[in-house]
């Protein structure tokens, strides 16, 4: 076996956000060896992966982070010193139809993981326990202001108390095991190889194939986009230079209610696709809100600037028009993932038929 420098565990590394967290640690860090750990559920993918999943310092693990037993011996036998947790359920729609599997994978997986950690790091010399989380925590937003790291938590869907509950819990190991922890808070990210169920994916798909577009409410909801990409970044640099005990904010500094991202998406479609413009904004389609929709969420990730000095590398329309390049290009992984499962889901959500 090669010596290796360190053995970093992620989990849920076959997801959208963690498949391009494992492909830059992997690229990058050729000393350590990355163990990607992930259950391949409906929104885990090992295609994700394909271009680094021959390397030297990759391992792939199918495994369930709720299982005890089988954690605490996946530490052992790979030695492992460091984690990156992003495993979770984290569709909100999917939370509000089945909120027990949230509670389960959210919070009860990172309980294990946690104490899969103190129990085998008996030195805390070296360890790091880095927890991913989101926005969602903080609940929602007037038509001012920002989340900030000190902004209370007020979590309003199934999903964003799981994830807050599991943000708590990582910090309650910090103080009362002195677990050497590090937290962010991410907004809304979009980019390749994202599960077309969430907003930007679902419409170029449905764009492409004159299907429904489907907004809920009026559109006036507002998020703030980060590039995936720009997110691998961060946690890369929060995981080596972030402050033990310290939660960080990650955002793009891109806020755009839905319709407007919606309007641009089909602006872009038509272009590409050489369309008439506005011919694929007459597929919007307003359907009933969401129970407990935020109206806005929006990051100040001022302090990662300043402290350890990331800031985003692209304005969003660049990022949108790569975007919507990539799954122009590769239709293949869509029809993939868009079959079976996720149809079903996708025709009982909107009443499809």
């Amino acid at each position: 076996m090669i010596n290796m420098e360190r053995n970093l565990l992620i989990t849920g590394g076959a997801g959208f956000i963690g498949s391009h967290v494992v492909r830059l640690f992997v690229n990058n860090y050729p000393q350590y060896r990355i163990i990607n750990l992930d259950a391949l559920t409906y929104a885990g993918n090992l295609e994700n992966l394909r271009d680094i999943e021959n390397a030297p310092n990759y391992q792939f693990i199918k495994g369930d982070i709720t299982d005890e037993g089988f954690i605490n011996q996946l530490f052992k036998d790979h030695s492992i010193d460091g984690v990156i947790h992003l495993a979770a359920e984290s569709h909100v729609d999917r939370s509000i139809m089945d909120p027990l599997a949230f509670v389960r994978t959210n919070v009860l997986g990172t309980g294990v993981l946690l104490n899969a950690a103190r129990n085998y790091w008996k030195d805390m010399e070296g360890k790091r326990f880095y927890h991913v989380s989101t926005d969602e925590v903080f609940g929602s937003l007037g038509e001012t202001g920002f989340f900030t790291e000190e902004t209370p938590y007020d979590p309003r869907s199934p999903y964003s108390a799981s994830k807050a509950s599991s943000d708590h819990l990582v910090k309650a190991y910090f103080h009362t095991y002195n677990m050497p922890v590090v937290i962010s808070n991410c907004s809304n990210n979009y980019g390749s190889h994202h599960f077309p169920e969430k907003l930007i994916p679902l419409m170029i798909n449905n764009i492409l194939h004159k299907k429904p577009l489907p907004v809920y409410g009026k559109g006036e909801n507002v998020r703030d986009w980060l590039w995936v990409e720009d997110h691998a970044r961060a946690i890369d640099v929060i995981f080596h230079k972030g402050v033990i005990g310290e939660t960080y904010n990650v955002g793009g500094f891109n806020e755009w209610k839905n319709l407007d991202l919606v309007h641009l998406l089909c602006k872009i479609m038509d272009e590409k696709l050489g369309r008439q413009p506005g011919e694929s904004a007459k597929l919007i389609t307003y359907v009933k809100d969401r129970a407990g929709h935020d109206l806005r969420y929006a990051i100040d990730a001022s302090k990662l600037n300043k402290k350890l000095g990331w800031k985003p590398s692209l304005q969003f329309e660049e990022g949108l028009e790569k975007t919507v390049q990539w799954y122009l290009e590769n239709q293949d992984w869509v029809q993939h993932i868009t079959s079976g499962a996720y149809q079903e889901y996708y025709n009982h959500q909107y009443n499809v038929r």
